[in-house]
């Protein structure tokens, strides 16, 4: 089978999982809707189950499409410009510096909200650029210790937090579920921002994917074909604070999906970065997706957010990958 053709396949197939996620979400939860009441919620013949859906499954579904598709790039994107397999958004502390710029604002200035994007965006670049300062991966050395950087940090601002949360208690709740990572009461007005974030920085993910990928060869010899190296490092670092920064906004401090999804679709695609983002968008959306779903239904009426089934899946895979790298 061609290359060409290997894509369009691949393509096909994750447009069925989206459409099949997409339906499972829709579908399954506290309380089950078959599709002929789906279809009825759509059409408005039946008023409960219209509820269901537009209030409250549409929403989180939306939710976790954009929040896997904006980390799954953000997390390709972080891994290819920094050489390191490792590197992820909760992983290296942009995640955190995210968090601790939302809980300021919610624990300060509780009544501007709408500043949250913009604070998650702060917080996250100002974490990016002192981890890679620290690591000395800005100027193309010491990869190796950018996960030891990021893990320092992360302490530091997750340590932070939990400060503010003891300090100011009544945001405790909100912090509780913010920390764990989830869609429970997003609405679709909410979204708005952050979808248009994440939309824009898919997309420059992949104009600036060409050059990106040219660092793969090293610094000199990416310069030598006039790629100016810390440039390119620097605008692929704020766009991965900005795709974070839009999904914690929202989601919370939802982690893993960045370190996974780009191994899957290396070892899937093997092919540039340009081609494999997209890739990467439609598969960080389906994991998410299920992985909502399955927490809606492990312990039904309950439900376990998104954020821990991840962390199930995640972090067996990240011990994976140490004890790879180690041997």
């Amino acid at each position: 089978m061609s290359k060409k053709h290997k894509l369009t396949l691949l393509c096909v197939i994750f447009i069925f999982l989206i459409l099949l996620a997409g339906f499972c979400a829709l579908a399954f939860g506290s309380v089950s809707l078959s599709a002929s009441r789906i279809a009825a919620a759509i059409n408005g013949s039946d008023r409960t189950a219209s509820v269901i859906i537009f209030k409250l499954r549409l929403p989180r579904l939306a939710a976790a499409a954009l929040a896997g598709a904006g980390l799954a790039v953000a997390g390709h994107l972080l891994q290819s410009v920094t050489d390191n397999e490792l590197a992820a958004p909760n992983i290296i502390g942009i995640n955190a510096g995210a968090g601790f710029a939302v809980m300021l604002i919610l624990c300060l200035f509780p009544s501007c909200w709408r500043m949250l994007p913009a604070a998650a965006f702060v917080g996250a670049l100002a974490a990016s650029f002192l981890v890679l300062t620290l690591s000395g991966v800005s100027s193309g050395e010491h990869k190796s210790s950018l996960v030891l950087a990021g893990v320092a940090l992360s302490s530091i601002l997750n340590a932070g937090i939990s400060f503010l949360s003891l300090k100011y208690p009544d945001v405790l709740s909100s912090y509780t579920a913010f920390s764990v990572g989830g869609f429970d009461g997003v609405s679709l007005s909410e979204l708005i921002i952050p979808a248009v974030m994440i939309a824009v920085g898919i997309i420059s993910a992949i104009i600036i994917a060409p050059k990106v990928s040219l660092l793969s060869l090293g610094d000199e010899a990416a310069s030598a074909l006039g790629i100016n190296v810390r440039v390119v490092r620097i605008i692929a670092v704020i766009i991965t604070s900005a795709l974070c920064a839009a999904v914690v906004s929202f989601a919370g401090l939802l982690g893993f999906v960045g370190l996974i999804v780009p191994h899957i679709v290396r070892r899937l695609i093997g092919a540039g970065l340009r081609v494999s983002l997209p890739f990467s968008a439609m598969c960080g959306a389906v994991l998410v997706i299920f992985s909502d779903v399955i927490g809606r239904i492990v312990i039904a009426p309950g439900e376990l957010p998104a954020g821990i089934i991840m962390a199930i899946i995640g972090a067996p895979f990240f011990l994976y990958l140490l004890i790879r790298r180690k041997s």
